[in-house]
């Protein structure tokens, strides 16, 4: 089949096959966006009167009725077809003949696909945002459940001071919000309108890029055309860089739950069905969820430096190997969206050890505490400090292994309501009714 760009001469077969590479199979993943790009673009060219209106009325139903078929599993890009924005224009050619080879005026297929995949980041961000909030939200829950419940904090992988389960839990829980900052920003940088670009250099069509930005949600536009090209390859580093401090906090959790669910901790327990057994070992319940999780969470913190050994020599202008970022960044969403979600289900069936500090050789964990009772009761904290240390060294430490931490983020005094509503300012800021809207009313 005739490519769009396509006038007399055939492409060899084998530049064909690698240079499409997997455009066909990640661009089922844009179709319905495609679409939506094309409803707003036509109703902008109707109203600078580039598009009859009757034409305009048989395009919108038409592509809604594609947008429907993606919506139900119903579209498939053929073998033969160069991309999705080949195939829909194709199927509205067929379908509704001339009207539909109208579309593509003042557009080039690199502003098209800018829009397509900064429609596509927009939605993946906000399953991100969903998910992080669930984990949050279970996270906090765990925290307030178990805050109480004291556990041993160590530092250089040495026992340290008393911390608990409400720390512990709420650690993540507010480490989740600084994470969410970085996805709001790229989040900011993706919610910009590049269509109208073209090619990267504008078009004599009097557009009205104002009224696609309106009418797909955007907050902005890339005002600057060069710029919007430009754009393809930074919006997905930022993004990269987001997922990855997602990815970041993820691991290091991950990399606990396999620390305290051996049998030298012993801090947290699974159901069985949770865990997978040994071949040979009948006693082993391995924690291989998590262990996944940690390998791809890590894999995911390496994103960024891919994006940009990608693009960190290309002038400005399109190039043809910014296709293989879709390569990079698609996985990357599902895993990163797989992980989150994981997290909570594992998170919503947990038990925790309520007698950790039984144990004797926790004990030393509250020399700090008897230092500071006695610098309270008017020792210098040196002299205290001293004489804990040689009743350590001589045998004769018998700690009262209570705790009174009360200050703003302590065992006492979490902070978790301030943790919560520092989550919700931060998903407030996303707006996402307003691309809600936007694209409920563009496909009405």
């Amino acid at each position: 089949m005739a490519k769009l760009w396509q006038k007399t001469t055939n492409v060899d077969k084998l530049v064909e096959n690698f240079t499409v590479s997997r455009d066909r199979e990640l661009d089922r993943q844009m179709a319905a966006f495609d679409v939506l790009g094309s409803l707003a673009h036509t109703r902008m060219l109707e109203s600078i009167g580039l598009m009859e209106k009757s034409d305009l009325e048989l395009v919108q139903r038409e592509l809604k009725l594609i947008y429907a078929d993606i919506e139900n599993d119903n579209f498939e890009i053929e073998a033969d077809v160069e991309d999705v924005h080949s195939q829909v224009e194709m199927l509205l050619t067929q379908r509704i003949g001339d009207a539909g080879k109208k579309i593509h005026s003042g557009r080039s297929r690199n502003d098209q696909v800018l829009v397509d995949l900064k429609l596509f980041f927009r939605s993946q961000l906000q399953q991100v945002v969903e998910e992080t909030q669930k984990l949050f939200n279970q996270l906090i829950s765990l925290s307030n459940e178990h805050k109480d419940v004291l556990l041993p904090g160590y530092t250089h992988l040495q026992v340290a001071m008393p911390s608990s389960f409400g720390l512990w839990f709420g650690a993540y829980a507010e480490a989740l919000v600084d994470d969410l900052e970085m996805v709001l920003a790229a989040w900011k940088i993706t919610n910009k309108n590049p269509l109208g670009s073209a090619a990267g250099y504008g078009s004599s069509f009097p557009l009205n890029r104002t009224l696609t930005t309106k009418l797909l949600g955007f907050e902005a536009l890339n005002y600057n055309v060069v710029y919007a090209q430009m754009g393809r390859g930074k919006t997905e580093r930022i993004i990269a860089q987001a997922i990855s401090a997602v990815a970041a906090t993820l691991a290091k959790m991950a990399m606990d739950q396999c620390l305290y669910l051996s049998q030298n901790f012993g801090f947290v327990s699974y159901p069985e069905n949770l865990t997978t057994g040994s071949s040979i070992m009948p006693h082993k319940k391995n924690p291989d969820v998590w262990e996944i999780m940690r390998g791809k969470c890590n894999r995911l913190q390496a994103l960024p430096n891919d994006v940009a050994m990608m693009t960190t020599n290309l002038p400005s202008g399109y190039h043809r190997e910014l296709q293989l970022l879709k390569e990079l960044l698609f996985p990357a969403f599902a895993d990163l969206n797989d992980c989150l979600h994981m997290a909570t289900f594992m998170l919503q069936n947990i038990s925790v050890n309520k007698n950790i500090l039984d144990d004797p050789k926790y004990a030393y964990l509250f020399s700090v505490e008897e230092v500071n009772k006695s610098v309270l009761n008017g020792t210098p904290f040196r002299d205290a400090y001293k004489q804990i240390g040689l009743d350590i060294e001589a045998g004769n430490f018998n700690p009262d292994k209570q705790v009174n931490h009360t200050h703003e983020g302590s065992i006492g005094n979490l902070q978790n309501e301030q943790i919560t509503a520092a989550m919700g300012d931060v998903v407030d800021s996303f707006n996402f009714k307003k691309v809600e809207e936007a694209i409920s009313w563009l496909v009405k």
